[in-house]
């Protein structure tokens, strides 16, 4: 845990953890964990780590920019219509 602290403050973050029995805090973690093992983990199955995290890399990538969502936009693209109707 002390690593995960360290690298949160070296990033100028703020740690967030949920506290216990409190599923609804991790929602939207839980479904994108969900998604990620869906269309990437299981349909890819890296066999190495370094395939593993440049899958991860892409597959981040592709969620944000590229992949539709319910709402018919991106999540980068739903973002920057949030910003911009602030």
């Amino acid at each position: 845990m002390r690593n995960l602290e360290e690298r949160v403050y070296f990033h100028e973050g703020k740690p967030s953890m949920s506290k216990p029995s409190t599923p609804g805090d991790n929602a939207l973690a839980e479904n994108f964990f969900s998604i990620f093992k869906a269309e990437c983990i299981y349909l890819e199955k890296p066999k190495t780590l370094d395939e593993a995290m440049k899958l991860t890399d892409e597959f981040i990538y592709y969620y944000n920019y590229e992949r539709i969502q319910q709402n018919g936009l991106t999540p980068f693209e739903q973002r920057e219509k949030a910003f911009k109707n602030e």
